[in-house]
């Protein structure tokens, strides 16, 4: 019998390389919501590709916490950020079909307040 003085790694090699790629894909088109947010059901909605250039991301929770780019944040705080914004800049609206309807028109008057018009509500389409 012949006797092996190395091992050949190789095959190994290329079985890991095709499983990690077999990950990667898989992962990439996996869509986590962090904050949990369950979005109100519409019939009347069209697809929705997140734009490379949303800068702002505003989401507000069931339990009315308001957080912007997915980091908790205040009214006020969101006020300072809005004032820097750029009109032409796409913002997406996240809110919980559970959160206060109070909580929502708040954050429309603040983003009108500053003229910020170029906004993307995000809801899902209603089954049936």
């Amino acid at each position: 019998m012949k006797r092996f003085d190395q091992i050949n790694v190789i095959p190994m090699i290329d079985v890991m390389l095709v499983l990690l790629a077999i990950v990667l894909t898989s992962t990439s088109f996996i869509v986590q919501d962090k904050l949990n947010i369950d979005l109100p059901e519409t019939q009347q909605t069209s697809t929705y590709k997140p734009a490379d250039d949303i800068t702002l991301r505003i989401a507000i929770n069931a339990d009315n916490q308001l957080f912007l780019n997915d980091q908790t944040t205040t009214f006020s705080t969101l006020n300072l950020t809005l004032q820097k914004a750029n009109p032409d800049d796409a913002i997406e609206i996240r809110v919980d079909q559970k959160a206060e309807f109070g909580h929502f028109t708040k954050l429309i008057d603040q983003l009108k307040k500053h003229h910020l018009t170029n906004l993307n509500i995000l809801t899902r389409k209603q089954n049936g």
